[in-house]
């Protein structure tokens, strides 16, 4: 299952890339990925803001930054249900 394309944390528009998998140690679905740099989620996650909400269409999900990458994307890790529409888990990407 993936997505890639148009998502918001916290109402700004980003470009997201991620993906998921059941684990099975905690019996949860586990998804992350990647945020295309974007100074203003960078500028979060140094600022110490961690835990945001990423909305893909009409699904919002807590989510946590993780750190910055060498190229200027922010890492993005999440439990439970996935923030991309169900269609979308079958697709290579979902285009604007």
């Amino acid at each position: 299952m993936s997505y890639h394309g148009p998502a918001s944390i916290g109402g700004a528009p980003v470009r997201a890339h991620l993906s998921g998998r059941w684990e099975p140690v905690d019996g949860r679905f586990h998804w992350g990925g990647r945020i295309e740099p974007d100074p203003a989620v960078a500028q979060l996650l140094r600022s110490g803001r961690r835990d945001v909400e990423l909305r893909i269409a009409e699904r919002t999900r807590p989510a946590r930054l993780a750190e910055v990458d060498p190229w200027g994307g922010v890492r993005i890790t999440g439990v439970g249900d996935p923030p991309w529409p169900p269609q979308a888990g079958t697709a290579e990407h979902l285009e604007d």
